[in-house]
């Protein structure tokens, strides 16, 4: 019984060479000029990388090999590739200043999955910080948006050096970011989640250049936002988990 498992186990690192083939072909497009062509070669590795994530906990093959070979692949798809695309679509124009805009999204990239690695090494609701897929997806249908909208200069390059540095700065940050890889249904949330995701589907279909970006950067945001309103509300207008009892008449 042991064989069909093993064979089975090589099915995630499969789709994990396929995140790097998607990231290196990302690379590769962007410094030949095909900057939309590069775009969606980082989106393909972002679904490589939850296949291969959701196919290693479903077959148990879940190692040490496995996370370090996942994070180095990710390093090319999620760090190096979206860098250069952001340098070559846009920010090439501002010189020193332009590439080293997009060598602090590398770094900043590289020290989120270290990070990961040590504090985050299994499965959880959270993750700390923007997780590195998610950035990509940002800069790579940010750059489809603005290609999509027709921007020029200086629009297209000052969004992507104002993103560039956001996005370098969510992924070390603190702020709690919800995953999806724990999320289990039960069969009568099925019946009402399968209509919103077809839903959902036709959507993101109808107008893929627009709906991506307003997706990852709801993503983004969002979660931030709350936390940081949280943080500022005053003590007296929080929400009481419990009612506060009557004091007694004397």
């Amino acid at each position: 019984m042991e064989r069909p498992v093993r064979k089975i186990a090589l099915l995630p690192h499969i789709f994990t060479t396929g995140n790097l083939f998607a990231g290196f072909f990302a690379l590769v497009s962007a410094l030949s000029g095909k900057i939309a062509v590069a775009s969606w070669a980082v989106l393909a590795a972002m679904i490589c990388d939850v296949l291969d994530g959701r196919l290693a906990r479903l077959t148990r093959s879940t190692s040490r090999f496995g996370m370090e070979y996942d994070s180095l692949c990710d390093m090319v798809s999620f760090g190096v590739a979206p860098g250069i695309l952001a340098y070559e679509f846009a920010l090439k124009t501002y010189g020193r200043y332009g590439w080293l805009a997009a060598f602090v999204y590398v770094a900043c990239t590289a020290l989120r999955l270290a990070r990961f690695n040590v504090e985050e090494p299994g499965p959880s609701a959270y993750f700390k910080g923007l997780p590195s897929p998610a950035a990509a997806g940002l800069v790579a249908s940010t750059v489809i948006f603005l290609k999509h909208v027709g921007a020029e200069f200086p629009v297209k390059h000052a969004a992507l050096v104002l993103m560039i540095y956001a996005v370098s700065f969510l992924m070390i940050s603190p702020f709690p970011y919800p995953s999806f890889k724990v999320l289990r249904f039960r069969e009568t949330q099925l019946t009402y989640l399968l209509p919103g995701l077809i839903l959902a589907f036709a959507v993101v279909a109808a107008e893929p250049q627009v709906t991506l970006f307003i997706l990852f950067l709801g993503y983004a945001l969002l979660f931030p936002l709350k936390e940081l309103l949280l943080r500022l509300r005053p003590a007296g207008f929080r929400l009481r988990t419990k009612p506060q009892e009557s004091p007694e008449e004397i």
